[in-house]
């Protein structure tokens, strides 16, 4: 079975000014690198359609969502975001939203499904924050139990920065668990509850935390039961991430990736994966990273 692989155009067609430190390139460059290395074909490839303002609101403030697309918020909101409004970035970020839903409804039917992009925790009800205008893994949980496609929804965060946006969300949705696994000692500063939270201190190595995760992903599998896994597969843990303090080398990344796409097989649990967080002036090295969860699907799908 091919492994449906969610992308958009759009998602690398982003101009910010110099120096800025968000790697617009990467989705370009990843979908590049798996076509090349045969990791993936063309036709494996779905494309999203733009979100619509309805289901944006199902998540988040009304006010919020129509300022944003209006351009109409606050420079101070904007700031926070860290990104400055423009059509290119509206186009991408509903596309991108709508990636991992669409993502979600192809997990749900094949078992799994992968989107080149995605992670967007960093958004609250009403502001984003840390490079994310909406979080995409809340509304496609959402979505998924709005539509019937799904009655518990696990949200496994193993991006480097707590998903503070999703904790404080999920806070009102008791058929979505939250679970971040991050460093302690990174952004964002003040943290939010998740249902489940497991810190980090900075430099933790491949064994340190493997061994958690070898504990926490079948604890939280059993305990919660869901029938949906949304898995947020940031590569920011990586030893020479520009933004991350642990000390997770490459193989320690398809090791994590392995190993849940594993329990989610074991335990015959549909997951939708999104890239999530990875920050490098070298865009191969960064490429590498990312490929690491295409591989491991590949290895266990």
């Amino acid at each position: 079975m091919a492994i449906p692989l969610v992308y958009h155009a759009s998602y690398s067609k982003l101009a910010l000014p110099k120096n800025h430190r968000f790697p617009t390139s990467k989705y370009e460059n990843l979908r590049q690198y798996l076509l090349d290395h045969n990791i993936a074909n063309p036709e494996d490839f779905y494309s999203p359609l733009p979100i619509s303002t309805d289901t944006l609101k199902q998540t988040h403030q009304s006010d919020y969502v129509d300022r944003y697309i209006n351009n109409a918020l606050d420079p101070k909101v904007i700031r926070r975001i860290g990104f400055p409004w423009s059509e290119a970035l509206l186009r991408r970020t509903l596309h991108a939203i709508n990636g991992t839903v669409l993502c979600a409804e192809l997990a749900v039917k094949q078992g799994i499904a992968l989107h080149l992009s995605g992670g967007y925790h960093h958004a609250h009800f009403d502001f984003g924050s840390g490079f994310c205008i909406f979080n995409d893994l809340m509304i496609a949980a959402k979505q998924m139990l709005l539509q019937q496609k799904a009655t518990k929804v696990l949200i496994i965060d193993c991006d480097v920065h707590q998903g503070d946006g999703t904790a404080s969300l999920s806070q009102a949705e008791p058929d979505i668990v939250s679970c971040s696994l991050h460093c302690q000692k990174n952004f964002p500063f003040r943290k939010q509850i998740s249902d489940h939270d497991i810190e980090f201190n900075k430099a933790t190595n491949d064994n340190e935390y493997l061994s958690v995760l070898r504990q926490v992903v079948p604890y939280l599998i059993g305990i919660h039961q869901p029938d949906l896994i949304i898995y947020d597969a940031g590569v920011d843990i990586h030893q020479n991430d520009d933004l991350g303090y642990l000390n997770i080398s490459t193989s320690g990344i398809l090791e994590r990736d392995t190993f849940i796409f594993q329990q989610a097989k074991y335990a015959n649990i549909p997951i939708a994966a999104v890239i999530g967080g990875g920050y490098s002036r070298d865009e191969a090295e960064l490429t590498e990273r990312h490929s690491q969860l295409f591989i491991a699907a590949n290895a266990i799908w």
